[in-house]
């Protein structure tokens, strides 16, 4: 059952991935780091030096999975939460060359692989095994993204959008939907 802090496990999944696939030609030629970061690290004056960073900028709940139950579980259990999570990605380095290339490289990589399964997730998610994120391009219009810059401290850097779907939250074992304490019925006789 993913638990609470599965959002936090795709993200943290998603960069662990990349960190360990980046090949050794380019990790020689242009060192780089991964890295999940949050507002908080955002609005400080933080050097990050070369680093692709993934930050959770959005969550939305799936409008295909919102009240959708999992496969063989009971219709009187509450349905987990499903969410969409919304990733900017940026490139963060000084040399042109470095930044595409990275960029490039990641964005491939994401193409080539979009989907990460309990095995590439890390275990505080509480993942089961039929769980999987699918990691797709998200569209951001020239405006949104520089909404998203604006209100972030650093100046604008290089960017791409993916949505992680579908993360679905189980709710706690307690909570199944009330049982039934009243009812009523009618009794009538039918003559033959």
């Amino acid at each position: 059952m993913a638990n609470l802090h599965a959002i936090h496990s795709v993200g943290a999944s998603i960069v662990t991935y990349l960190r360990n696939v980046y090949p050794e030609p380019l990790r020689t030629d242009h060192a780089c780091d991964f890295r999940l970061i949050s507002s908080g690290e955002l609005a400080g004056n933080e050097e990050f030096g070369t680093m692709l960073s993934f930050f959770l900028y959005r969550i939305t709940i799936n409008e295909y999975l919102r009240n959708r139950q999992r496969t063989g579980s009971f219709a009187d259990h509450i349905p987990p939460l499903s969410l969409d999570l919304h990733y900017l990605v940026s490139i963060w380095a000084t040399s042109p060359l470095t930044e595409q290339v990275v960029l490039a490289w990641a964005m491939n990589h994401l193409h080539q692989h979009p989907i990460l399964d309990a095995s590439s997730l890390s275990p505080e998610g509480g993942w089961q095994a039929g769980d999987f994120i699918h990691i797709i391009p998200a569209e951001l219009s020239n405006e949104d993204i520089m909404r998203i810059w604006d209100a972030l401290d650093p100046a604008y850097r290089l960017s791409v959008s993916y949505i992680a779907r579908a993360v679905r939250i189980d709710p706690d074992d307690a909570t199944t939907l009330m049982p039934v304490v009243a009812t009523r019925f009618g009794w009538e006789e039918h003559s033959s």
